[in-house]
């Protein structure tokens, strides 16, 4: 019979080992180490980025040097190939294109990419498809001459975020 004293002491016993080192270790050992970070546009480069597909894939390798922290160990671990499959701008910044449920649908900006991480001999260790969703408004205000550039920010962002997800950081 489960009572209150039982579950207290579950919820201590709980927090105990929460706390301990021995699994916080074990944890971060799950996280897998990225010694190289790839990333691939040249997909979007041909669905008319262009010049643009350059940036993006810069502007992709140091928010994915940053994000994923302590994961990321130049020269040690797997390398970590991102393939950008497509960016998608929507044409209405702000608001949610519609009041009704068939009222235009939302305005939302995607990010699709799918990253393989690869052992030292090449061999394919993972891959995950990450599609990233955020609000067209994420990019501040639609009148600053910007707001594009701003917009793609938050969506590289956004994946990068996911993509520290999917390695187990």
């Amino acid at each position: 019979m489960t009572t209150r004293r039982n579950l207290l002491s579950l919820g201590l016993t709980g927090a105990a080992l929460a706390l301990s080192p021995a699994l916080v270790t074990a944890a971060l050992a799950q996280a897998r180490t990225i010694g190289a970070i790839r990333v691939d546009t040249a997909r979007i480069a041909r669905q008319g980025w262009g010049e643009n597909a350059d940036k993006i894939r810069v502007d992709m390798e140091r928010q994915l040097a940053q994000t994923l922290g302590p994961l990321y160990q130049r020269g040690k671990g797997a390398t970590l190939h991102v393939l950008v499959k497509g960016v998608w701008l929507s044409s209405f910044a702000g608001g949610s294109g519609g009041g009704k449920p068939t009222g235009g649908g939302g305005s939302n900006d995607n990010f699709d990419s799918e990253i393989t991480v690869l052992g030292p001999r090449g061999e394919v260790l993972q891959t995950f498809p990450i599609l990233s969703v955020v609000d067209s408004g994420s990019g501040g205000a639609w009148y600053r001459p910007d707001v594009d550039q701003r917009r793609v920010a938050a969506l590289i962002e956004n994946n990068a975020l996911w993509i520290k997800r999917y390695l187990g950081g």
